[in-house]
């Protein structure tokens, strides 16, 4: 007889360990395969909980991606070049999405692990995949370092599977404008996006509400904790719970955080658990995707905590000294001479970061409170 599932699943690869967009890019780092050796160091993977993410074929990407997309990324990789005419078409080939290696086996694999993660949703399980969260990829064009959009192939595949209705959380430092533009005016996907003001792609304004799909919160730098807190409870909660979704995809870039050098908001990583805590309270089928994050220490320790909170693990005050080996031995060009401070390799969970909030955050949330009045 086979030993049921746990609810809790983790969804990874070494392709992220020996795979890397090259060695000026932000995404330089490594990432996924931190988070695999803090949770195997703190042992929290249980027997059965860590799933090997499969790559998805052409013909599952063509679900959303067009497949002269998929062709040129193939070829792309294949030939390790591109034509003028493919970068000025789909994207490939630019600073933010360079030839590499791995430039599709890499995105096919987080694609995989997302469609695998959405037929374990769909049964009833939580599940984190922290290699996903690419949702700046169009059907036909990659942008701001995603070659492929595994949250809307997640999205498509849940509601395939029997979750009609799905609601997105996305919590990402940079709005998530290729999830947006695939469910425009979508009456059964809900996105909630909260990221930075005037922040590349420069899109989610507060009156775009994507044809009624959207709720698009952009949120002045210097985000504490406090402030975030109160758009959790006011809009993100109120907006999940309205919606009746049958499954959540919540999009976990770690970008948010403080020390991130890609965003200027100031939140702790206690942001991101508490938002998967509630999430996992209002809905059991919840998706955790990866996304943002290039800073190596805080997108580690984020992301590790998401899983122990996923998955019911409790976080020590201090890490044993297998997993503080792991944090030790990273190491980051972009910032080599920078201090490290001395929590970043022997804690997971950030001291709390409280603060004001500022005045017009209050006014941006009662405008999309009202919003969510008219609804009803």
């Amino acid at each position: 007889m086979t030993a049921p599932l746990p609810e809790a699943m983790f969804i990874g690869s070494e392709i992220y360990r020996r795979s890397t967009y090259g060695a000026v890019h932000p995404l330089a780092i490594p990432r996924v395969s931190t988070v695999i050796d803090l949770c195997r160091a703190m042992g929290w993977f249980a027997p059965g909980q860590y799933r090997t993410s499969p790559r998805a074929r052409p013909a599952a990407l063509r679900a959303f991606h067009t497949p002269d997309y998929i062709a040129a990324l193939q070829q792309a990789e294949a030939e390790q070049a591109v034509s003028e005419e493919t970068r000025a078409r789909h994207g490939l080939g630019t600073l933010p999405n360079p030839v590499f290696a791995e430039m599709y086996r890499r995105p096919a694999t987080a694609a995989g692990g997302s469609l695998l993660a959405a037929e374990l949703v769909a049964r009833g399980h939580r599940v984190f995949n922290p290699g996903g969260g690419t949702h700046h990829g169009f059907a036909d064009r990659a942008g701001g370092f995603c070659y492929l959009n595994d949250p809307v192939l997640a999205i498509l595949a849940l509601q395939r599977l029997g979750c009609a209705r799905v609601a997105y959380v996305d919590i990402d430092a940079h709005h998530c404008d290729g999830v947006a533009s695939a469910f425009q005016g979508s009456q059964t996907v809900r996105m909630i996006s909260i990221h930075e003001a005037r922040r590349w792609p420069f899109t989610g304004a507060l009156e775009d509400d994507a044809g009624g799909a959207a709720l698009n919160l952009p949120v002045a730098r210097d985000l504490n904790d406090s402030a975030y807190a109160l758009i959790l409870d006011r809009l993100i909660l109120p907006a999940v719970a309205g919606f009746r979704p049958d499954a959540v995809v919540l999009q976990c870039g770690a970008d948010a955080v403080a020390e991130d050098p890609l965003s200027r908001l100031a939140l702790s990583n206690c942001a991101h658990r508490d938002t998967v805590r509630a999430l996992a309270a209002l809905c059991p089928r919840l998706l955790v995707l990866g996304g943002g994050g290039y800073n190596p220490w805080s997108v580690a320790r984020a992301w590790t905590g998401v899983w122990a909170t996923l998955s019911g693990a409790e976080i020590p005050d201090r890490l044993p000294p297998e997993a503080e080996a792991v944090l030790r031995a990273l190491s980051w060009q972009r910032q080599r001479h920078a201090p490290r401070p001395e929590t970043w390799f022997t804690t997971l969970a950030d001291a709390p970061r409280p603060g004001p909030i500022p005045s017009g955050l209050r006014t941006d949330l009662a405008r999309l409170e009202q919003r969510l009045r008219a609804e009803v």
